[in-house]
């Protein structure tokens, strides 16, 4: 029995030295604790490292009684042989305040080194009706009605064109010049027309001059076809090859003449205008030549217009005027029967035949 009770006061003996030991543990952690937070929040210096080895080594005399055989006991007081990971050991500040930091929530650079990892958002792909080929096709396809109306019309009003002109050509054929038309005389290589206005030559007869103008719609160009006096000719009658007439200049009512002064240019005939509805001379007899087959003259026909006095054709060049009539070309009368001396009616008014047989 007093074994019983000694056991049993040896039992509540070491009862109280564990639940001593682990006060003491609990006052060890949260000593330990506040260190830590107060580390983390100001730097550590050398005094908070000795206190706290001070600490440590105060517990361990402390408890100088433990079983060793008992490997959870010793495990227990671990700390005071090996420092634990949260407790800063003695040293420099700088290497205590390394450590503590490393427990601290981790950022974007790792105590490693390493580069931090970037990652990348995977991009949805664009729809079909949003993509770049698509939008051209659409496009093309939009377009292609209209391109093909385009053409279509250009081609019709090119054949309506060909269509008209080649008529045109066909009628101009059968167009006959008669006495009283109106008509413009285009002379054939250059393509100007035989014009007069009321501005004499500066030298020579100093009539009214007469050049050939580049421009299709001028006033100054036409030009009345007119019989010879008397003869049976009247307005209407067709003028057939060989005939003599007149061209009587329709703004100013006087004659295409020639003689025998120089022209201001080349010097060869002077080609003017002269007289009016009442004065009219040999001068103004003109000798209608039609070049080719054609019996009778008909628009658009090659004629050559040789002077009766002078035998002169009428003829125009390259060589142009430069101050009074700038621009235009001189008109005059040769004697060579030139490939460049042909003329042709071009525009006018064509009276219709009225010959009586």
């Amino acid at each position: 029995m007093f074994q019983n009770r000694r056991n049993i006061k040896a039992e509540e003996t070491v009862k109280l030295k564990r639940r001593r030991s682990e006060q003491q543990d609990r006052t060890l952690a949260s000593e330990t604790t506040s260190l830590l937070k107060s580390q983390l929040t100001h730097p550590p210096s050398p005094q908070i490292h000795s206190h706290r080895n001070q600490t440590a080594c105060k517990i361990k005399n402390q408890n100088p009684a433990r079983n060793p055989k008992n490997p959870k006991k010793s495990q227990s007081y671990a700390l005071d042989s090996t420092p634990d990971r949260n407790v800063a050991p003695s040293g420099p500040p700088t290497l205590s305040r390394r450590k503590l930091l490393s427990k601290s929530p981790p950022s974007l650079s790792s105590s490693s080194g390493a580069p931090p990892r970037i990652v990348h958002r995977e991009s949805r792909p664009l729809p079909v009706y949003q993509k770049r080929w698509f939008v051209v096709a659409v496009t093309f396809f939009m377009a292609l009605p209209f391109f093909a109306l385009a053409l279509f019309v250009l081609l019709g009003l090119g054949s309506d064109h060909g269509s008209a002109s080649s008529a045109h050509a066909a009628n101009s054929e059968e167009v006959q010049i008669t006495y009283g038309t109106v008509v413009k005389l285009m002379h054939e290589r250059t393509k100007f027309r035989l014009h007069s206005h009321d501005v004499p030559y500066g030298s020579g007869s100093g009539q009214q001059s007469v050049t050939s103008f580049p421009n299709v719609d001028d006033s100054n160009s036409y030009w009345i076809v007119r019989p010879q006096p008397g003869t049976s000719a009247k307005q209407g009658d067709t003028i057939k090859s060989g005939t003599i007439i007149r061209l009587q200049h329709m703004k100013t009512r006087k004659w295409l003449h020639s003689h025998l002064h120089a022209s201001p240019i080349s010097g060869n005939l002077e080609v003017s205008c002269f007289g009016s509805e009442s004065e009219s001379d040999t001068g103004d007899y003109w000798r209608l030549l039609i070049e080719g087959s054609g019996k009778t003259w008909k628009q658009d026909q090659r004629v050559r217009l040789q002077h009766v006095d002078t035998s002169g054709y009428l003829h125009s060049h390259d060589k142009k005027y430069t101050r009074i009539a700038g621009g235009q070309q001189e008109v005059c009368g040769v004697r060579d029967k030139r490939a460049d001396n042909i003329w042709l009616a071009a525009e006018g008014v064509y009276l219709p035949v009225t010959e009586s047989k």
